[in-house]
């Protein structure tokens, strides 16, 4: 009996012994498929030499140091590279241990911001629903994945929340996507003007929403829009790009496809792409001044930031994607993968959508393509897919609860940056056998 309190206690999952390239190895000696990165983490597939070799020599210089009392050459290079490789003057990096951690770093910062600005009373986050942000307890409380927040919600601080940018469910019949677009940038306004523009910290969005609602992009504009309303009423735009980012969308930054600069962005995931635990938050030079002509310090810090294998581990995957030019093969094997989609499922009676961007895709099921009416929740048709996935030697990333926490099933798709078109080929059919065998399921 294994005494790793597992995310399903009642199911404990195989043991993994082995991975290379696109696919894992458990100890039965089955082979899966990595069509999800895990969660849209592996971008480089398993056991990279130059990626393994890098951790193996950071180690033997210092595994570890405090940065309390040092920096070190690792996690001072990938901030360099990470601030070369952003746009404008997003120029300051501080590294923590995941996504979640990040996204409190970036609260936290930004809370600090306009204390230091002389603005106290600002207290409050303006979100959306159908987002998430991470499981930690400020993450939970910005993000709007109702399932993850439920259990702790008295725990969670108040945060207004505005529609998603969700046009496959909420756009009306008749309905121009500029009209959509211009009403969900209404309704922001609204909201910064009911809270009061003065008592505002920031707008919190994933630029490409992930895992809650399956890789929806933005509509044209809408960033654009959102970007003109902060700086209208002097508001910080956070962007979370823990999922999206890291090359993921075919761009370093999802945020670059939009025209925009925001103030904050938060990334994780395929910064390290799973060889070590790592995320990052990127600051603008006025937050960052700021703070720099205040108090001198970031009143923050956990024990593991700054750590030099992790750093190691992320600045090697960097230089690869950018030696290998695989933002561009995330371009061309994201067209590729949903055109083979588009042939599998274009017509499937169950697939209402196929949408995303790069790597990173989303089917979402329904029961009726006509009326988008969803399965019955009571189904777990999420669950279940996954389950006959993993038979299959598959690994996707299935979630419920796509429309609004409890209704709605979708499967996500984020394989590595290197995977080939046949492998994507392959992804292709075990997904299509993977809905054929469940879906008839009565």
């Amino acid at each position: 009996m294994s005494h790793i309190i597992h995310r399903n206690l009642h199911q404990p999952p195989p043991v993994a012994v082995r991975a290379s390239g696109i696919t894992v190895t458990d100890s039965s000696g089955r082979e899966y498929i990595d069509a999800s990165g895990g969660a849209a983490v592996s971008s480089l597939g398993h056991a990279h030499p130059e990626v393994l070799a890098a951790m193996h020599a950071q180690i033997d210089r210092n595994a570890y140091a405090h940065t309390a009392f040092f920096t070190c050459e690792a996690a001072e290079q990938l901030a360099a590279r990470l601030a070369a490789d952003a746009p404008g003057d997003l120029d300051h990096v501080y590294l923590v241990s995941g996504g979640s951690e990040a996204m409190e770093t970036a609260l936290k910062l930004a809370r600090q911001y306009w204390l230091e600005e002389g603005q106290p009373q600002r207290s409050v986050f303006i979100a959306r629903r159908q987002s998430y942000h991470g499981n930690t307890l400020g993450a939970l409380a910005v993000g709007g994945n109702e399932w993850r927040r439920a259990p702790f919600a008295p725990l969670l601080v108040d945060v207004p929340r505005v529609s998603p940018c969700y046009e496959y469910r909420e756009r009306t019949d008749g309905q121009s996507t500029a009209d959509y677009t211009a009403a969900l940038l209404r309704e922001l306004e609204h909201a910064i003007l009911a809270a009061g523009p003065e008592n505002v910290i920031g707008f919190v969005a994933e630029t490409v929403v992930g895992a809650t609602a399956g890789a929806v992009p933005p509509t044209p504009g809408y960033f654009r829009g959102v970007r003109k309303l902060c700086d209208q009423y002097g508001l910080l735009l956070i962007l979370d790009e823990v999922m999206c980012g890291m090359g993921r969308c075919g761009t370093l930054y999802a945020f670059e496809q939009e025209g925009v600069l925001p103030d904050l962005v938060v990334l994780g995931k395929g910064l390290g792409a799973g060889y070590q635990p790592i995320g990052a938050v990127l600051a603008r030079q006025h937050i960052v001044q700021r703070l720099r002509d205040g108090s001198g310090a970031f009143q923050h810090g956990h024990t593991y930031m700054g750590h030099p294998v992790a750093a190691a581990a992320a600045l090697a995957v960097q230089n690869v994607i950018r030696r290998d030019n695989l933002l561009g093969a995330v371009i061309v094997r994201g067209a590729a993968l949903r055109r083979m989609l588009r042939d599998a499922f274009g017509e499937h009676p169950h697939v209402g959508d196929i949408r995303g961007r790069g790597l990173l895709i989303g089917l979402e099921l329904v029961k009726d393509r006509d009326s988008k009416a969803p399965f019955d929740p009571m189904r777990r048709l999420h669950a279940a897919i996954k389950e006959e996935a993993m038979a299959r030697g598959l690994m996707v990333y299935p979630m419920g609860g796509t429309i609004d926490g409890r209704r709605g099933d979708h499967v996500l798709l984020a394989p590595p940056f290197i995977a080939s078109e046949a492998q994507l080929a392959e992804i292709t059919s075990r997904l299509a056998d993977t809905f054929t065998s469940v879906l008839s399921r009565r």
